[in-house]
């Protein structure tokens, strides 16, 4: 069996909204991931950038379940010693709104160089203004 390699032209990319207002953030990163990432197409090759684009709005209003907003902890290190600082989703999420869900879908891209290409294919919006209004915007239900 031979292996398909499709040209960027052969192929069109849709772009999608998905407003992230009353979603769990896991569920929505996995979806988001995936319509990226391009799994959803027959001609789907995994070192290939074929995916489509993902415009995340409302993404201040994000939800997780439990008590994770008071336990799940963000760690980020300065690169000097006893640099590393840590923060919860409350408090991440009042001061980055869009910061707790990037993270989620770029956890779950690959990682190296593709999967940098693949993240820039995703925009998130804290609140419902957008400026993607002309790339004819498909409405995703989760």
């Amino acid at each position: 069996m031979k292996t398909v390699f499709v040209k960027p032209q052969k192929f069109d990319r849709k772009w999608f909204i998905i407003d992230a207002e009353g979603q769990i953030l896991g569920r929505l990163a996995a979806r988001v991931a995936s319509i990226v990432r391009g799994k959803e197409k027959a001609v789907f090759t995994p070192n290939e950038e074929i995916g489509d684009y993902v415009v995340i709005i409302n993404a201040g209003k994000i939800e997780i379940s439990g008590r994770k907003a008071e336990d799940k902890l963000y760690h980020r290190h300065s690169g000097y010693a006893g640099g590393l600082k840590t923060t919860n989703f409350e408090d991440l999420i009042e001061r980055k709104p869009t910061s707790p869900l990037e993270l989620a879908i770029k956890g779950m891209l690959p990682k190296g160089p593709l999967g940098r290409k693949l993240l820039k294919n995703v925009k998130i919006y804290p609140g419902a203004d957008h400026p993607h209004a002309a790339q004819n915007l498909q409405k995703i239900e989760l």
